[in-house]
């Protein structure tokens, strides 16, 4: 019982160490890792972002000699093939860890347990599963993509009390407060890409960046969900803010003048196949996944949200409830569409938490099961 209650606090601790790289780390994982000799800590590390050296490798560089003969505490099992830095394993075993306490098996099908077994035939004492739900949930991310190779996909939405997105005269500023609105671009941070409906950009004309103090300079890529290819030349989206990467997903009714004329710097225009005369976005977020885009923060309106929510591939809803009353039949909601005829047919989302930015109100749900 009192290894038990040990692993627990130091994996807590991993976990903690592991979020300090949250949106730097894709497509690659967030991993942690702490290293223990004699009732203390003598090397502790995180994955700062891809390409640069493992969890474990800054932990074990840290411990040095002290390695031999301690406890390896990470969320994620230690790979053992080579991808950009060499296998964790390897390392592992070359500094005589004694024992490996691992928070959930690697889903990449590269790994996938033989890690485990990797250190298991080095003689090395393996405990798996270690607060294993909360590991899961903080790669919820890398589990999704690198076992399905779609995006996971966060819609985010701002309601008033009574369910309006917008005024029916279509004005949606502002709905929440500063400080709710300020989380949201936290969420643009920690996801690989925005995505907007044609709408969006026409009504609003947003720039689709993450503005919080010391995390601007991070590269966004913008989505824009525009089946025709109305979007003017002219939205900001385009035009002011050209070193971040824009896709506009359309179907073959662009012309192809516009297309080309969309075709500059950053720029690039996706065509999906086209269902009910509109983007496929089952097959958008398909070839996505195929250019490596993990993460999609969706911050659509009805329409777009309507059609991700009928092919089933929302992951996660952030719902931001402001103490505000528009009313009106015409008011927009935030899923429009046919909608279900009867309450057998409605979604069951699942409960994860809530937090409270001033007045508003944070509800955050899950579609389906995590991965």
């Amino acid at each position: 019982m009192l290894q038990e209650k040990e692993d627990i606090f130091f994996m807590k601790k991993v976990i903690s160490l592991a979020q300090k790289a949250r949106g730097m780390t894709s497509p690659n994982p967030l991993v942690g890792a702490i290293i223990m000799k004699n009732n203390s800590i003598c090397g502790q590390g995180y994955h700062h972002k891809a390409g640069t050296p493992h969890a474990e490798i800054m932990a074990l560089r840290q411990a040095k000699s002290m390695a031999k003969g301690s406890t390896l505490y990470v969320n994620l099992e230690p790979c053992c093939h080579c991808g950009k830095t060499p296998p964790c394993t390897k390392a592992i075993i070359e500094h005589k860890i004694k024992r490996v306490v691992i928070g959930m098996k690697d889903p990449n099908p590269l790994v996938a347990g033989k890690g485990i077994e990797e250190l298991e035939k080095a003689g090395i004492s393996v405990t798996v599963g270690v607060m294993e739900e909360s590991a899961k949930k903080l790669n919820e991310i890398f589990c999704k993509y690198i076992t399905t190779g779609m995006p996971y996909i966060t819609m985010k939405t701002a309601v008033t009390l009574d369910g309006k997105i917008a005024t029916y005269k279509g004005i949606s500023k502002w709905i929440t407060g500063e400080s709710a609105r300020q989380y949201v671009h936290k969420q643009r941070f920690i996801h690989d890409a925005v995505m907007v409906g044609i709408g969006t950009i026409l009504k609003d004309d947003p720039l689709l960046t993450c503005r919080l103090p010391g995390k601007k300079n991070k590269l966004m890529t913008r989505i824009i969900v525009d089946s025709k290819g109305t979007i003017p030349l002219t939205a900001r989206v385009l035009m002011e803010s050209p070193w971040h990467r824009t896709i506009v997903a359309v179907t073959k009714e662009i012309t192809s003048n516009k297309s080309l004329s969309l075709k500059t710097g950053n720029t690039e225009v996706v065509v999906t196949k086209s269902k009910n005369g509109k983007v496929d976005v089952f097959d958008l977020f398909h070839l996505l996944g195929k250019k490596g885009i993990t993460s999609i923060l969706l911050e659509g309106g009805g329409t777009l949200n309507a059609a991700v929510i009928e092919d089933n591939l929302a992951d996660k809803l952030l719902m931001f409830i402001a103490p505000k009353i528009i009313g009106g039949t015409h008011a927009p909601t935030f899923i429009e569409g046919i909608g279900k005829s009867t309450m057998d047919e409605a979604l069951n989302l699942s409960f994860s938490q809530q937090k409270w930015f001033d007045n508003d109100l944070m509800l955050e749900y899950y579609f389906k099961p995590a991965q």
